[in-house]
């Protein structure tokens, strides 16, 4: 069997939300069976428990942002892409995540530092399979046409591989990759993945704190562009990192299905929005996938059956 999996021990880390700057303190606890991924906000009278789900996201402006059944008047968690992209490469199934303010800490900007902390927790093996959901035909969603063309899409495919390409038209980003393909079957999800930050242009900045978002953005959280170049003093780490990045947050959006998938996703231009617009799609209709799990792990496919090295 391949079996489901938990933390061993309780983990903590503190930081401010990228968009709030407020500080916040996350707590991982380890979860039951079939629990699977679990906010809690802790910081209110009456604690609120958030199940991550699809119809849960009720907000994916900047973000994907969740509440209870989707509700935009309810409890909410935001920026929680980076820390369920960590969940999905490392395996996490079932996780228990306290909070202490409406938003998770951005950290370094990418999902390392939660790569991290799940590991130094450790990763427990449980009693029951791990299911997944394995997608059947395909399914495609797409919005404007010419240069503002974008799509996503879903398709058969027999382990868990994604390819994105960006096409921003400026200096600083066109001189890097602009297309990634990343397959779990070969790839190491926290060496190839797991450090890419998220990014910004500065000209955007001033706009965005009017809107009271980006507030706990700084160089030591985010790849911030000019006009013509990277401001970071230390660069980029992956020569592709702004397209690396797009694929760090597609992994966690695309998770909020609450399996792990088995598919080949590919998009152009996608982001939070229209990676749950496409969950959406395929949940819509039920002759596109099907939840399965594998006795033999052996008939697993490469790469969905080994444990995430250590750190």
């Amino acid at each position: 069997m391949l079996p489901q999996r938990t933390i061993k021990s309780m983990t903590r880390a503190v930081g401010v939300g990228l968009h709030s700057g407020q500080r916040v303190e996350l707590t991982l606890r380890p979860a039951p069976i079939n629990t699977g991924i679990v906010f809690r906000r802790v910081d209110l009278a009456q604690p609120v428990d958030i199940p991550v789900n699809t119809h849960a996201v009720c907000d994916t402006r900047m973000a994907s942002t969740i509440s209870p059944g989707g509700d935009p008047d309810a409890a909410k968690v935001n920026t929680i892409e980076h820390l369920m992209s960590a969940c999905a490469g490392l395996g996490i199934d079932n996780l228990y995540v306290d909070i202490t303010a409406e938003e998770v800490p951005i950290l370094d900007g990418s999902s390392a530092a939660f790569v991290y902390l799940l590991q130094s927790a450790g990763v427990e093996l449980q009693t029951a399979a791990k299911r997944f959901l394995r997608v059947l035909k395909t399914v495609e969603v797409r919005e404007g046409e010419g240069r503002s063309l974008k799509w996503a899409r879903l398709e058969p495919y027999h382990g868990y591989k994604l390819t994105f390409e960006i096409d921003f038209d400026h200096p600083a980003v066109d001189q890097t990759g602009q297309r990634v393909v990343f397959d779990f079957s070969d790839g190491q999800y926290k060496r190839d993945i797991a450090r890419a930050r998220t990014f910004g242009f500065s000209k955007d900045v001033e706009m965005m704190r009017s809107r009271g978002l980006g507030l706990g953005g700084s160089m030591d959280n985010a790849i911030v562009v000019d006009d013509h170049r990277v401001l970071n003093s230390d660069g980029l780490r992956y020569d592709d990192e702004f397209v690396k990045h797009k694929i760090l947050d597609a992994i966690g959006d695309l998770f909020v299905v609450g399996y792990p998938l088995l598919t080949a996703y590919t998009a152009f231009k996608s982001g939070h929005a229209m990676n749950n617009q496409l969950l959406r799609a395929l949940l819509a209709q039920p002759d596109a996938y099907e939840i399965i799990t594998f006795d033999d792990k052996a008939k697993a496919p490469r790469g969905m059956a080994d444990m995430a090295p250590a750190w």
